[in-house]
């Protein structure tokens, strides 16, 4: 097990998102909201939606925290790296999860299986349980797990109910654990509020599914945020789960004109039908929004049902803040603020898609006799370095490609109904990117500023992908463009996929080449003398 060990926390005042800071209490009451006082926390998930907001949230509440993830080295971009312990553990992994649990005082389990295959569940139960002895033979003083919210005595979809057995298995263990179960969360970059804003934006006339009028108790991110934090605090002798949910009760058509009325858009018009499964819903959503089908699934399940709080207990251990929890209307508001000021902190394309290949490029790949194809163009650009770069490191998201944008939409959309992530994931920050961010269907896999942006695919391909985008100087100091497309085929098929491309290579990947040198130098032209271009 390897371990970077981090420095002293301190309080992120320049991390604050207003959708994500956890409101404080009352005057002299911070312990209600988590007083860390110097306790390790340990969080699973640190490179999703939740666990990635979770950690400053710990350390601005004066927790020493250790972040644990297979990949540490997706996290090395992260704002709080410095000031957190990182360890490369998998929760799966006996041996190692135990060596990581040592000396916590309390563990967060933000570990959730999205894969629509069967073993899923399994899988689920069997780490929960490696987690929970773990847990106990360590000694840790609480585990805490966000869930869902499910109705009693109704059959759950696959999904909900592996939620619920990974909450029975972490409570049943020795060590007091405190398992949230929340709804919709609403946020800048979850994906149920990516839903909620495509479907609503996209479709002014709307077909939908019955499960339109289900009742649903959303909750703003920034309450999740508090009530994970807050639950250190809980005494030994608690040891249960608590619904959470924010103080509105509304339908899911109720959210879509809601969102539409906050973001000024005309009145939606909704045609409710009988006839859409959630098997079929996912799919449509998949379709119209960023949100693919394999994380889509899950929550259009969870809509199926009412999923509105049966109690408010957590307020007895965690007190609401004097002004309320956050109510629908209000977190949207915030939600878009973010996005519009292009300040999210986390998305819900944080995490890996499921069954997205996840192998980095070797750095001394011992491929050899066509088994790994390359495509290698440089260009001479008339700018500074670190002007190409900025125009390097926005690519993809709204500024495209820089090459034939139909071809992109085209593959894109190929992509997106063969089960990939296609074009609409977007970017995190139209300017700034940290490794581990998804941008459209790549992923960052390596990045070093002023000089070199590696991309890993993640759409549906018979092979590995990558897209190596470099700065380098020449002998003579001039600025190079040095673009590599490489993949490494499965099989026959990887060989027929790279043969059927590459006579598009040239309209791709050299128009590529000449129009991020065009944009590059007329960014340098523009660029007052001397000046530093910004993000």
């Amino acid at each position: 097990m390897d371990r970077l060990a981090g420095r002293a926390p301190r309080t992120h005042t320049d991390d604050v998102h207003d959708d994500t800071t956890p409101t404080s209490g009352p005057p002299g009451a911070a312990h209600e909201v988590g007083d860390g006082a110097g306790r390790l926390a340990l969080v699973t998930g640190v490179s999703g939606y939740i666990g990635g907001r979770l950690v400053p949230e710990l350390l601005a509440a004066g927790f020493r925290v250790r972040a644990v993830a297979r990949r540490p080295e997706v996290l090395r971009d992260r704002p709080w790296i410095g000031d957190v312990e990182v360890v490369r553990a998998d929760a799966s992994d006996a041996g190692a999860i135990a060596e990581a649990l040592r000396g916590v005082d309390v563990a967060y389990y933000l570990i959730h299986a999205m894969s629509g295959g069967g073993s899923f569940s399994a899988k689920d139960r069997r780490t929960a349980r490696t987690f929970a002895r773990a847990a106990a033979a360590q000694r840790v003083g609480r585990v805490v797990y966000l869930g869902g919210l499910y109705p009693e005595d109704e059959e759950l979809s696959t999904h909900l109910e592996s939620r619920r057995e990974v909450g029975e298995i972490l409570l049943d263990s020795p060590v007091p654990t405190t398992v949230l179960r929340a709804a919709v969360i609403l946020g800048s970059g979850s994906a149920s509020f990516e839903m909620v804003r495509y479907l609503t934006e996209r479709l002014p006339v709307m077909v939908c599914p019955k499960w339109v009028s289900n009742r649903i108790q959303p909750i703003a991110v920034r309450d999740v945020l508090r009530y994970l934090v807050g639950s250190a605090d809980m005494s030994p002798e608690v040891n249960r789960a608590f619904d959470v949910g924010g103080p509105d009760v509304l339908t899911y058509l109720d959210m879509m004109r809601g969102y539409a009325e906050v973001a000024g858009l005309p009145k939606r018009r909704v045609l409710p039908v009988d006839v859409m499964s959630p098997r079929l819903s996912s799919h449509w959503v998949g379709v119209v929004t960023p949100v693919p089908k394999q994380i889509a699934r899950p929550l259009v399940e969870s809509l199926v049902h009412e999923v509105v709080c049966k109690e408010h207990d957590i307020a007895r251990y965690v007190p609401d803040p004097p002004e309320g929890l956050l109510g629908f209307r209000e977190a949207v508001r915030l939600a878009l603020q973010r996005v519009q000021e292009a300040n999210v902190a986390t998305r819900w394309s944080s995490a890996s898609l499921p069954g997205a290949p996840s192998d980095p490029l070797p750095s001394d790949p011992d491929w050899a006799g066509g088994n790994l194809y390359v495509d290698e163009r440089t260009t001479v650009v008339d700018a500074p370095a670190h002007v190409l770069w900025r125009v390097l490191e926005g690519i993809g998201g709204e500024r495209g490609w820089y090459s034939w944008p139909m071809a992109w939409a085209l593959r894109g959309l190929m992509d997106r109904f063969s089960g990939g992530p296609g074009l609409r994931r977007g970017r995190r920050d139209p300017h700034h990117l940290m490794v581990g961010d998804a941008v459209d269907w790549w992923r960052v896999e390596e990045r070093e500023e002023d000089r070199l942006l590696r991309l890993r695919a993640e759409m549906r391909l018979p092979g590995l992908a990558w897209l190596d985008l470099r700065v380098e100087a020449d002998p003579v100091g001039r600025t190079l463009f040095r673009q590599r497309a490489l993949f490494h085929p499965k099989g026959l098929a990887g060989q027929a996929y790279w043969a059927a491309i590459s006579p598009f290579h040239e309209v791709v990947f050299g128009g590529m080449q000449r129009n991020v040198k065009e944009a590059a130098e007329a960014a340098a032209r523009e660029a007052p003398a001397g000046a530093t271009l910004v993000r």
